[in-house]
């Protein structure tokens, strides 16, 4: 069997969307999916003397019923998916990253059931997309009319082959036209130490950073020929030219540590595009 797609739900109408991509994305994968939630049985760990049951008939029944909800979520419109549930306990974040060693995606909504109205990331979907072993999908409301175009952030140095060879694979499983956007605020740093001039010829380092990304592709339009490929170099933040990148794209990838110093176990500029994207993001880790 192929390594599963997990994806966690908690009842909430955007983690029954997760669901419901993760099925889209399982179709296209020809993989199964894995349907977790994660169960806790006491609110605040109260301690209770003496200690009752694992959780009662009610209780079963309705978590039943919330991961055979989900499960009919991934299989609409893809009938052929094979699903499995499971439920899980413990802590939701530290459990659904367990859960995906050995996944080949973890997926999970932008926002659950807990925490305040107002915040625009969950602490779970930022605690997964900072410490999960594979790849994490970040998805945001109701999957939109589909454009056959992805982006991809990068930096231009070679250490982001990770978030390129993900790239890569999605737009040829989709059939999808990649844009890879790199966006420069300053030159790039080739190396560590290097000084940064400053003072410098705008245009002049605009060519270079055209250089960098060229040769940051160059292996990959070789390895996977028949994407079709956009590169796009822009003087902007990197963090807002993805989120407006997002809006006009099917699926916005990036890595981890994009935008050097973390925040939360996040780059600067992933947890500003994770809080901000008008569409599913994938966080790409090493």
């Amino acid at each position: 069997m192929r390594e599963p797609i997990v994806v966690g739900v908690d009842g909430s109408p955007v983690s029954l969307q997760a669901a419901e991509w993760a099925g889209r994305e399982a179709a296209l994968r020809g993989a199964p999916v894995r349907v977790a939630h994660v169960a806790t049985e006491w609110a605040h760990h109260i301690p209770l003397v003496p200690e009752p049951g694992r959780w009662g008939e009610e209780r079963s029944g309705a978590l039943e019923e919330l991961l055979q909800g989900a499960a009919n979520q991934v299989r609409a419109g893809h009938p052929d998916v094979q699903v499995t549930t499971e439920i899980l306990e413990g802590g939701a974040g530290e459990a659904l990253v367990a859960e995906a060693k050995g996944a080949q995606l973890l997926v999970v909504g932008n926002r659950g059931r807990g925490g305040f109205a107002e915040l625009l990331l969950g602490s779970v979907s930022r605690y997964t997309a900072s410490r999960s072993p594979c790849p994490v999908v970040i998805v945001r409301g109701p999957y939109p009319h589909a454009r056959g175009q992805i982006v991809a952030g990068v930096t231009g140095r070679a250490d982001r082959s990770a978030v390129l060879d993900f790239a890569f694979r999605e737009a040829e499983l989709r059939g999808a036209v990649l844009r890879v956007l790199h966006a420069w605020t300053h030159p790039t740093s080739t190396g560590p130490g290097d000084m940064l001039p400053l003072v410098y010829d705008v245009e002049a380092v605009g060519q270079e950073e055209e250089a960098l990304l060229a040769q940051a592709v160059a292996g990959w339009r070789e390895i996977r020929p028949d994407v079709e490929l956009i590169q796009q170099v822009v003087r902007a933040h990197p963090a807002k030219a993805l989120i407006e990148a997002s809006g006009d794209h099917d699926l916005t990838i990036l890595g981890a540590h994009e935008g050097g110093r973390s925040l939360l176990g996040l780059g600067f500029v992933a947890h500003a595009v994770l809080h901000h994207a008008r569409g599913p993001v994938v966080i790409v880790r090493p």
